[in-house]
């Protein structure tokens, strides 16, 4: 489906946004740039919005291995149709022997690619999806890292001398 994005890009660009919150913040007068000071109500209100797209994200996933079943039982639908079609014209036409025994080639034939067909369009299904979940898994662990070096900064600064909390 074009132009529709792929699993897990939402999630990534807001996992950029907390970052680029994070690299734009300024640190407090007098200390270090190890210290930043953070707007927390974007900071959590992006967190909302990464948590809100998990559900999004999972329904996507779900509705491509859907598909992929559809492609797998209609490819297989379609081969066993294609058989049944050459099978047919073989019995209609078998007249002589030499014409018969063509037909079942043919059928023969139909059927190997019928099959090679399903087998292909199965594996690609397959692939795509292992890529989908691969794609989604690394930015679920990306984020995960994210927050926690965020929770790890906030907590320090948090616990440093003379600073307030800000609430």
């Amino acid at each position: 489906m074009p132009g529709e994005p792929l699993p897990g890009e939402r999630i990534e660009s807001l996992v950029d946004e907390l970052e680029g919150i994070i690299e734009d913040a300024k640190p407090p007068f007098g200390k270090n740039a190890q210290f930043k000071v953070i707007e927390t109500e974007v900071f959590f209100n992006i967190l909302d919005e990464i948590r809100m797209s998990y559900p999004e994200e999972w329904q996507k996933s779900r509705r491509i291995l859907r598909e992929r079943d559809e492609l797998i039982s209609s490819a297989t639908a379609q081969a066993d149709s294609i058989v049944a079609d050459a099978q047919q014209q073989a019995l209609t036409i078998a007249g002589e022997q030499e014409i018969v025994r063509l037909a079942q080639q043919q059928a023969e034939d139909i059927r190997a690619r019928a099959d090679q067909y399903e087998r292909d369009t199965r594996y690609a299904a397959e692939d795509y999806a292992e890529q989908v979940f691969t794609h989604l898994e690394e930015n679920l662990k990306s984020l995960t890292g994210t927050v926690a070096r965020c929770r790890q900064q906030l907590t320090e600064s948090a616990s440093g001398p003379g600073l307030t909390s800000g609430y």
